[in-house]
């Protein structure tokens, strides 16, 4: 059995891209997570300390992708994902980068990456 956290359309800014003009500004991108968490000591003594803190997730997320300047969404995917894992502990997860506009305006591009082993905790 697994436990899964979830954060959907976790909208962050950044540099990124291939062209010239995408080096000169930032743009949205979302992500959407899905992390392995054990959540029932968390559930049985309703403590923060006992769960997998979303909140403070989202916060390193947004520093570390605000920071970035990656050319490829492929390379900034790679990085969320070994933050997630080295420094939260996370044994799986999947996660989707959309980098919006990136083909056209209506156009929704990105990658879908999964890390690591969905085995039971």
């Amino acid at each position: 059995m697994i436990d899964i956290v979830f954060i959907r359309g976790l909208r962050l800014e950044t540099c990124i891209g291939i062209h010239p003009w995408e080096r000169q500004v930032t743009r949205p991108v979302f992500l959407d997570l899905e992390l392995a968490a054990d959540t029932r000591r968390a559930a049985a003594t309703d403590r923060l300390e006992d769960a997998l803190d979303y909140e403070a997730v989202a916060r390193r997320l947004r520093e570390l992708v605000t920071q970035s300047r990656y050319a490829l969404v492929e390379t900034l995917a790679e990085r969320c994902a070994e933050v997630l894992q080295s420094e939260f502990g996370i044994s799986w997860l999947r996660l989707v980068l959309n980098k919006p506009g990136a083909i056209g305006e209506e156009t929704e591009v990105g990658v879908i990456i999964e890390r690591g082993s969905r085995a039971s905790n």
